[in-house]
């Protein structure tokens, strides 16, 4: 299980901008470390184990600049195809780019409903829904698809 994931910043003022609008909306709890890094914590009730993954977002422990690793990305499931067309497009308005308009995609199954953003320093990002209950791209006409 992963546990956190660490996204390196060179602002940390616009990533709180671009996180904050899709994972606070997720159940996500903001914390601000003294030294300006982020943490994002899913609540934790007192009797269960902690909700996994938390998000930090920090300044470069190495003091160089934060780069975008090629071929990786991090995907945040969601409920809804609704939640992932409303992350996608809060992210949007909040510094992010879009890699990827919401929709299926053929090469995944035929509920895999996903968005593709890019942070403001270039990390990639998913937002997915992989609900059973709801259409699936089999279900839409070829246009929608």
């Amino acid at each position: 299980m992963i546990a956190y994931v660490t996204l390196g910043s060179n602002n940390i003022e616009s990533a709180e901008l671009f996180y904050s609008a899709f994972l606070l909306p997720l159940g996500y709890q903001l914390f601000k470390e003294g030294n300006g890094d982020l943490s994002y914590c899913l609540p934790k009730p007192s009797e269960m184990a902690p909700q996994l993954p938390d998000v930090y977002i920090k300044a470069p422990f190495n003091g160089k600049p934060a780069s975008a690793g090629n071929g990786q990305m991090i995907a945040f499931e969601v409920p809804s195809q609704k939640n992932v067309r409303s992350c996608h497009s809060s992210a949007l308005k909040n510094g992010g780019t879009s890699e990827g308009e919401p929709g299926f995609r053929p090469s995944y199954g035929a509920h895999f409903y996903v968005g593709y953003l890019r942070d403001p320093d270039g990390n990639k990002i998913a937002v997915f829904s992989n609900n059973l209950a709801e259409p699936s791209r089999d279900d839409c006409p070829r246009e929608n698809r």
